[in-house]
């Protein structure tokens, strides 16, 4: 009978491997083709949700099996990050991107791609994908821990190569300017003087909006998770 953590396994291979393969053209566009645009995408959506849930229960479920120890300040690292990640995460959610998936481009067509959180990456919301997996990963040592936050940091970092490609592949020449003004690592290009910081297009609610979705999550995170967000 498989156990928790090959339940955790399989959900977290799903999941990851769900997001690459079905927007990877050789079979997103059959299926565009068979399902039409909505279709595809509420099977793309179901798959997500269904894996989705199944991690976090496979998760909850998983025995404790120490791997390794991590160094007690390793604890701190999420709780002082998920603001941040929360950040990039709801500005990439809402705000017109370059890097939407396909049919995003009429958000932005006719005016600069290159606005708001995009100014500090291209990819706001992997952004703090990465952020809160490879803090997470750092911080807990167990294994589920590990394959849970080391396939959604496969998820991040892959993603942003993916969609790279995939973009280079949709716009051709267009996506040339977009890639010399912006960078997929954060301040990149702005420390490398090809853009500058837009505060405005951020603005401020974003970031209150982080902060509230921070504090709901902290709250939680004991009753869903069985432990504090903040370390004791």
């Amino acid at each position: 009978m498989p156990s928790a953590l090959d339940h955790l396994m399989a959900a977290t291979v799903l999941f990851v491997g769900g997001h690459f393969l079905l927007s990877s053209a050789p079979l997103r566009e059959p299926l565009v083709r068979r399902l039409g645009e909505q279709g595809f995408v509420a099977l793309y959506s179901l798959i997500a949700i269904a894996s989705f849930v199944w991690i976090v229960e496979a998760y909850r479920a998983a025995p404790f099996v120490v791997i390794w120890t991590p160094a007690p300040v390793f604890a701190w690292l999420p709780a002082l990050a998920m603001p941040f990640a929360l950040l990039f995460a709801v500005a990439g959610l809402t705000g017109p991107s370059p890097t939407l998936p396909p049919g995003g481009e009429e958000l932005w067509e006719g005016h600069d791609p290159t606005v708001g959180i995009i100014r500090v990456t291209r990819h706001p919301f992997l952004v703090g994908v990465v952020l809160w997996s490879a803090t997470h990963l750092l911080a807990n040592g167990d294994a589920a821990s590990i394959i849970l936050f080391g396939g959604f940091l496969v998820l991040g970092l892959g993603g942003m190569w993916h969609i790279d490609k995939k973009k280079e592949a949709q716009l051709g020449a267009a996506w040339g300017p977009i890639l010399l003004t912006t960078s997929a690592v954060p301040f990149a290009a702005i420390l490398l003087g090809r853009t500058k910081m837009d505060w405005r297009g951020i603005g401020w609610w974003r970031p209150a909006l982080a902060l509230a979705v921070y504090a709901a999550l902290a709250q939680l995170h004991p009753p869903v998770l069985g432990v504090t967000a903040w370390p004791g």
